[in-house]
């Protein structure tokens, strides 16, 4: 039953063959056919013929079915052309959808695995190709995307230009991508003037050329396309604007740092710490508590063993005590010796070492560990408990004015200023208004900055003389150079801020193409590159290879 139903499926799939049998095991399923049809075309001519020259077994991989592997025992005719003037004298038949001339694989195998190897690359598609259990070498896979015709280019009407790392710092090309459908259109061995305004004079039509601020690419377009409209990026304007900003934020940064009018601390004089006196005089016995009622019954017990003989050791067993504990209740005249204590004048370990702790405390070192380190090294042989309470008295005692805060750095400066208003935080909005009443000049730099966004979200930018004159106005240096860089590629710029296209889309396949070099990793030779970028894409779009 589970034959008929196979062989019923495959003959739906497959058109003008006759299955004579399939043959079945646990790990494979071999499938016996023949052609139906009784002639066949010449390749080469285009003649029918029917004269059997011979016949022979073709063995074809195909897709594997419920985890086994399926091969195809296929009997081919071998055909005698008709046409005398025919270049061929024979020919071998080929089935519509099943084989290829020279193919160990059915048609549809060969079409997967073409995808396998234009989304994964060799390694991770031959681990791919083992799990459907079929076994390919990365080689065969690359060897299939390479055999694949080259992509004819199409010529938009949005163009996005812009380059790519072959070889960071050493070799690069360009990407070619169609701004409106968000494709690849081509990838140049290079970016060199002259390769992309020769692609664009080979592919006349391109009314929009979206770039960055590339002297190279706008050269090009101009040599190549010269009636296109080239469209600046709007991410590289604003770029380049930051970095005008970085540089006034550096040219007063003597401002960043807010003034400190505090009075230091008054520092730390041995006589002013007194250490807590112990009391002349012996405190009271305990008279009441867990402890003091236990040493009593204790003492009672103790003493009425010793009268009736007992010596300390048996007294010990017998209360299960420890014999110092016994010994010290029974040389105690009574309780209330044992339950008062006693100063007796023990000095420090750390007294000698004080006077170097409350001069590194004046110096300002008021780390414990450190302190104890520095101790350590000066022949301090106590332990690092005695050294951390007596700072932390010293601490409690006289602490130190809080540490002042760091002054915002130039970066921190600089991404205020150029960042929404809404996204910063209501410290970082504080610290900005207080470093710009400090300083004028960023002031005057970040209403600038404000203006230009305002321009640039609301695309208008046919207002960007008017911002250009009133910042050439002020004394920013950094942002009239950066104004007399907007003036040498001005119509690119005024477009850009206008217009609503972008270089987006080519930056997302820039991304892509890092990704797949790192997957090509000793493979990424051009052309292998060019292939996967171009025909992965439309695999996505419409799953053809």
């Amino acid at each position: 039953m589970a034959d008929a139903l196979l062989q019923d499926l495959w003959f739906r799939q497959t058109d003008g063959v006759v299955i004579d049998g399939i043959d079945t095991d646990d790990e494979s399923v071999v499938i016996r056919a023949r052609a139906q049809e009784l002639q066949a075309a010449c390749p080469s001519c285009g003649v029918l013929s029917g004269r059997v020259h011979s016949r022979y077994v073709r063995r074809l991989a195909d897709s594997p079915v419920g985890g086994r592997r399926v091969v195809i025992e296929l009997q081919v005719r071998r055909f005698r052309c008709r046409e005398r003037g025919c270049t061929r004298a024979t020919f071998a038949e080929q089935i519509n959808g099943l084989t290829f001339r020279y193919g160990r694989r059915s048609s549809g195998l060969q079409s997967v695995l073409r995808q396998v190897a234009l989304m994964l690359a060799g390694r991770a598609g031959a681990r791919l190709v083992k799990t459907l259990t079929s076994v390919v070498s990365r080689s065969t896979l690359l060897r299939l995307v390479r055999a694949l015709p080259d992509p004819e280019p199409a010529t938009p009407r949005v163009l996005g230009v812009d380059e790519f790392a072959l070889r960071k710092g050493h070799v690069y090309g360009t990407i070619l991508v169609d701004i409106e459908t968000r494709q690849p259109v081509d990838l140049l061995p290079g970016r060199s003037v002259a390769t992309v305004a020769q692609w664009l004079t080979d592919h006349p039509g391109v009314e929009v050329i979206c770039r960055d601020r590339s002297v190279a690419y706008a050269e090009a377009g101009r040599i190549g396309a010269p009636d296109a409209t080239h469209v600046a990026d709007r991410w590289h304007i604003w770029k380049n604007l930051a970095e005008a900003v970085e540089k006034t934020v550096v040219q007063h940064r003597a401002l960043l740092r807010k003034p400190q009018d505090e009075t230091p601390a008054r520092p730390f004089m041995p006589a002013d710490f007194a250490e807590p006196a112990p009391s002349a005089a012996p405190a009271g016995p305990r008279l009441t508590g867990r402890l003091s009622d236990r040493v009593r019954q204790q003492h009672v017990a103790v003493h009425d063993l010793l009268t009736q003989g007992m010596g300390l050791r048996a007294i010990a067993r017998e209360l299960s005590l420890a014999r110092n504990t016994v010994r010290r209740l029974a040389h105690a005249g009574s309780p209330d010796e044992l339950l008062v204590g006693q100063w007796t004048g023990r000095t420090s370990i750390l007294d000698p070492h004080k006077p170097y702790l409350h001069q590194r405390w004046n110096e300002g070192c008021t780390n414990a560990a450190q302190l104890f380190a520095e101790l350590r090294e000066r022949g301090y042989q106590g332990g690092s408990t005695i050294v951390r309470q007596y700072v932390r008295r010293l601490r409690e005692a006289f602490p130190h004015a809080d540490v002042p805060r760091k002054p915002p750095s130039v970066r921190d400066v600089t991404s205020w200023i150029t960042r929404h208003p809404d996204s910063l935080d209501a410290d970082q909005a504080q610290q900005l208004k207080d470093v710009l009443a400090r300083c004028p000049a960023l002031d005057r730099a970040a209403e600038h900055v404000r203006a230009f966004a305002d321009l640039m979200n609301n695309r208008n930018g046919r207002q960007l003389h008017h911002w250009i004159a009133k910042v050439q106005a002020d004394d920013l240096p950094a942002l009239h150079t950066f104004t007399a860089g907007l003036a040498q590629d001005l119509d690119a710029v005024v477009a850009g801020l206008s217009m609503s296209y972008s270089s987006g889309p080519v930056e997302g396949h820039n991304n892509k193409i890092k990704m797949l070099k790192r997957q090509m990793f000793g493979r990424a030779s051009f052309d292998l590159l060019r292939k996967r970028v171009l025909l992965a894409a439309r695999v996505l779009e419409r799953g053809l290879v």
